[in-house]
């Protein structure tokens, strides 16, 4: 019983048949296709606003492309201290920027702290051209921790990044799950709050490997293209990926997907919560709780899958996917229960 990382589960059925059908006879290459073309206008009515789509197949790639465009090679990116920019992605951000410099902000719950945000922007520039030019904010929605930045976070956000005049960009490998928790629309959580790029994730979410970097601010797009391609990531048979967003945005699968997630981690915290500790708030579909190490190797034995999180020895991060079948969580809750007696 897997609970180790959405990026296990399987393709959705749905998806999986977008790109058989796609499969069927010719298309042109390099994102001239029917599906790719047809891409834009879907994200254009998604978020009803103006923005440039650029179809990739990682999350990293969407993420390295977006510092690069936002911040000069001399330049610095803010972001939460152990994000997956800045402790996971293997220098890849300042690689495709050229060098941008990330700092990392601490907080808790997975955010960053915005006054000590702000205090290092406003302590920022006293040694002049000796120090990289404050540039970029990044922030992950939902979090590494699986907790949302709420609404007033974002204002707030807004007012730093106006305020010093940086860009703002989202991480949005499960942006989904973020928009499923808050029941808002998504462009109330990312242009209408200021937000210049989004790194929009679909492969933890019932796709096989479909990632976007939507530009909704047309005063950075740059030369997108050729940093894409620079990068190795121009796609020839982009219609394979351009399909699985497509039949991702269709019906609202990507909401209902992520609602399904979100649920069985909803359904695990509230049977748990006043018998055991968790260690951030359950807002996604991730949760991390804290349990004796017999109990977790005895879980293990038993057959459930998880991730103990680096830098402790007893707790554990569960992952509730698109896929995570309720008699599995019942069974993990059950099991759980009977071990701590």
């Amino acid at each position: 019983m897997n609970f180790r990382s959405d990026n296990e589960a399987p393709v959705n059925p749905i998806i999986m048949q977008a790109i058989i059908d796609a499969n069927q006879g010719y298309d042109e290459s390099y994102g001239y296709d029917k599906y790719s073309e047809a891409l834009t206008e879907e994200f254009k009515q998604l978020f009803g606003c103006w923005c440039e789509v650029i179809p990739l197949t990682t999350g990293t790639a969407a993420n390295s492309l977006a510092i690069a465009l936002a911040a000069p090679p001399y330049g610095s990116a803010f972001c939460f201290h152990r994000s997956h920019l800045n402790a996971d992605e293997c220098g890849a951000p300042e690689f495709f920027s050229d060098g941008v410099k990330l700092i990392g902000i601490d907080g808790e719950n997975g955010k960053i702290d915005l006054d000590k945000l702000e205090n290092t922007l406003a302590n920022s520039g006293v040694h002049g051209e000796h120090e990289c030019l404050p540039s970029v904010i990044s922030i992950t929605q939902s979090t590494e921790a699986g907790t949302i930045y709420s609404s007033e976070e974002m204002d707030r956000l807004l007012e730093i990044k106006n305020k010093y005049g940086l860009y703002l960009h989202i991480d949005g490998a499960r942006i989904a799950n973020a928009v499923a928790a808050l029941n808002q629309p998504i462009a109330e959580m990312t242009w209408k709050k200021g937000v210049d790029l989004l790194s929009f994730g679909a492969t933890k979410n019932g796709a096989m490997m479909a990632e976007a970097l939507v530009i909704f601010n047309p005063k950075i797009i740059g030369d997108i293209k050729r940093r894409r391609k620079r990068a190795g990531h121009l796609i020839s048979k982009m219609r394979y990926v351009s399909a699985q967003l497509l039949a991702y945005l269709k019906d609202h699968l990507w909401l209902k997907l992520a609602n399904h997630a979100n649920s069985q981690a909803q359904y695990f915290y509230e049977s748990l919560k006043n018998s055991h500790k968790f260690v951030y708030p359950v807002q996604a579909n991730e949760a991390f709780l804290q349990l004796p190490i017999s109990v977790i190797s005895e879980l293990r034995v038993k057959g459930f899958e998880f991730h103990i999180w680096p830098g402790s020895n007893d707790i554990i991060r569960l992952v509730f996917s698109h896929s995570t079948k309720k008699d599995d969580v019942t069974n993990l809750i059950e099991t759980i229960v009977n071990l701590c007696k």
